[in-house]
């Protein structure tokens, strides 16, 4: 499948998907949430991905936010509408059941910190500016960000980026807890990389089932600790377990 505003490449068992409206800041316009939607559909039932690695283009921005000219006069239902259609393509992120490390490398802001905060892993390059300054448009975030940020940050410092419109730093996004990692921009994909190669090690369904589990406790309906003695349960019976406890008494690595 082609896409306009996505370039799509693979090395090894890494998809990395790159927005590609470098002139406009790669901001996040309806068509390329359709394609992104698209594009994770694809990798999803691509058996030889394995991991995915999503960045913006250019060495400014990795996404500076939403196509604002695609806001003005939109009815009340609409904005609705652009809300859940957004809301759809981060929650299919965040529930992808590959590892997604979103490489940030440059100007993460409103869509497109949301879009990062969906991503399982947020690597960060030492010029980042992260927030949400939606606020300072008459709105609030609508892509999952009052949601996603809180978990991660806690309801103190999500609220402080909410209220204040404030742009945050690389230090001050790893100090609180809103990116595993700072490095120089040019070590940027390379440390995303390294990071997926350590997961292909490990067995592809116990993955899978730690990203369905550890989602879970953040769902009010759910109960996340029950879902993990069913699914500690369940894995002894996957080939994969099988595969696993037989390598390490036979003092090898295993075959995943």
């Amino acid at each position: 499948m082609s896409y306009q505003n996505l370039l799509l490449s693979h090395k090894g068992y890494t998809a990395y998907v790159t927005i590609n409206r470098e002139a406009k800041l790669n901001a996040l316009n309806y068509e390329t949430i359709a394609e992104l939607k698209a594009v994770f559909h694809e990798l999803k039932q691509d058996d030889n991905t394995r991991g995915v690695i999503l960045t913006g283009s250019g060495q400014k921005a990795f996404v500076a936010g939403a196509d604002i000219q695609e806001f003005m006069e939109k009815s009340n239902e609409q904005a609705m509408e652009l809300s859940a259609f957004g809301h759809e393509l981060m929650d299919s992120l965040s529930t992808f059941p590959k590892p997604v490390i979103a490489a940030i490398n440059g100007y993460a802001l409103g869509g497109g910190l949301e879009l990062a905060l969906a991503c399982h892993m947020r690597l960060a390059s030492d010029n980042v500016k992260m927030g949400l300054p939606e606020v300072s448009l008459g709105l609030i975030p609508g892509y999952g960000g009052t949601q996603r940020l809180t978990q991660l940050v806690g309801k103190g410092k999500a609220l402080e980026m909410i209220l204040t419109g404030d742009m945050i730093d690389a230090k001050d996004a790893y100090q609180w807890g809103l990116v595993n990692k700072v490095v120089p921009q040019d070590e940027l994909l390379n440390a995303a990389e390294v990071i997926l190669q350590k997961t292909y090690l490990r067995s592809k369904s116990a993955i899978a089932t730690a990203i369905h589990v550890v989602n879970a406790g953040f769902e009010k309906t759910i109960d996340g600790y029950q879902l993990e003695i069913e699914n500690f349960g369940k894995s002894f019976g996957s080939e994969d377990f099988k595969e696993g406890v037989t390598a390490f008494l036979e003092k090898r690595k295993p075959n995943f």
